[in-house]
């Protein structure tokens, strides 16, 4: 029997991310987020400091390339931009000791974590789960990845948002609460990891809304750069 054969529906594609210098491509499996995981974000959004990052997940079919059109998704009138540093792992385990935690990364990319921020928080108020503001179509552009073999394991470095050329966000790497080897070690105690596996792991202050022909630039000191334009409402 063939592969097509095999499914009562034609399977869809498999999410992938490019690879910078490489024709070849990085299969994707699952997309983790980490929240809170920059003190001045926390203070920003009026959340406690001393609570602990914490993670939630988006599909890996949100994930957007670099150079893509967002459509400004429906229901809301408040999506923000996010930027961040994006581990992607090519190993993976339980209860990982963070002491070999970057044993298991392949690269590393830049994303922008887009946020339906209205829906978000009437989500969190009435304690329901986050999906509505966070797990959208194209919710999740990201750049092509850098091999940790070609640029080693970034622990500072500027990481910034431009929109329309103005600089919204703007922070360094060493302010992360937990820095990647923990993230892994962490999200591994309430997770199997696998090959595949993408972590979006949290955004310095700065974030705010875009709307329709904005263009928006992350990018991260000896990471690279992410470009996205947004686009039109989609129509429902």
């Amino acid at each position: 029997m063939s592969t097509e054969a095999s499914y009562v529906i034609p399977p869809p594609p498999r999410p992938t991310l490019a690879v910078v210098g490489s024709s070849r491509l990085f299969p994707v499996r699952r997309v983790w987020c980490v929240g809170r995981n920059y003190v001045e974000h926390i203070r920003e959004m009026g959340q406690d400091e001393r609570a602990p990052p914490f993670f939630f997940a988006k599909p890996a079919d949100a994930l957007a390339p670099d150079g893509s059109t967002i459509p400004y998704p429906p229901l809301t009138q408040d999506m923000h931009f996010e930027v961040e540093l994006v581990v992607a792992l090519k190993g993976g385990g339980r209860a990982i000791e963070p002491g070999r935690a970057v044993d298991l990364v392949y690269g590393y990319a830049v994303g922008i974590d887009l946020t339906r921020r209205d829906l978000q928080i009437a989500a969190r108020e009435i304690k329901r789960p986050w999906e509505i503001g966070k797990a959208f179509d194209a919710s999740a552009p990201c750049g092509a990845l850098r091999p940790a073999a070609e640029i080693g394991h970034p622990t500072k470095g500027r990481i910034e948002l431009r929109r329309n050329g103005t600089v919204c966000q703007d922070g360094d790497l060493e302010q992360m609460i937990w820095r990647v080897p923990e993230v892994i070690a962490q999200l591994s105690t309430q997770v199997e990891l696998a090959p595949g596996d993408v972590i979006f792991t949290g955004t310095p202050s700065g974030v705010g809304p875009t709307v329709a022909g904005d263009e928006l630039l992350g990018q991260i000191e000896g990471v690279g750069v992410l470009r996205v334009t947004i686009g039109p409402r989609a129509t429902p």
